[in-house]
C-alpha cells in the first residue's frame, strides 16, 4: 500500500468501526492528522496502527498520544502501556504513565 492509499484506508476503517458516528459523513473525509491519529489508535486495531508510522513520524504520534490518550488515566491505562511498550520503547512505562499524567493535570 503507497503512502497517498493510506489514509483514505484508514479513515474508512474508521468509519466502518462507528468511530464518526456523530459526525456528518461529508466531514470526515477532512478530519485532521491529529484527529486520525487519535481515533485510530483509539478505534482500530494494531496492524492499521502500524500504517501510522508508514505516513506520520514516531514524533508527531507520540506527541498526539502524550496530549490526547495519556491524560485519560485509567479509562485507557491498558492501551497506553501497551503502546509505551511497543511504539515508544519506554522502559519505565507504568512509571512514565504516572508521571506524564499527573504532569498534564497539573497544567490545566
Amino acid at each position: 500500500m503507497t503512502k497517498e492509499q493510506i489514509k483514505p484506508y484508514l479513515l474508512k476503517r474508521l468509519q466502518k468501526e462507528h468511530a464518526f458516528w456523530s459526525y456528518d459523513k461529508s466531514s470526515c473525509q477532512e478530519i485532521s492528522d491529529g484527529n486520525l491519529i487519535k481515533h485510530v489508535l483509539i478505534k482500530i486495531d494494531i496492524q492499521d496502527i502500524n500504517l501510522l508510522f508508514d505516513i506520520f513520524s514516531k514524533q508527531k504520534i507520540k506527541r498526539i498520544w502524550l496530549d490526547e490518550l495519556v491524560p485519560q488515566g485509567d479509562y485507557l491505562r491498558n492501551m497506553n502501556l501497551c503502546f509505551a511498550v511497543l511504539y515508544f520503547d519506554i522502559k519505565r512505562p507504568l512509571q512514565y504513565l504516572k508521571a506524564m499524567e499527573t504532569y498534564k493535570m497539573n497544567r490545566l
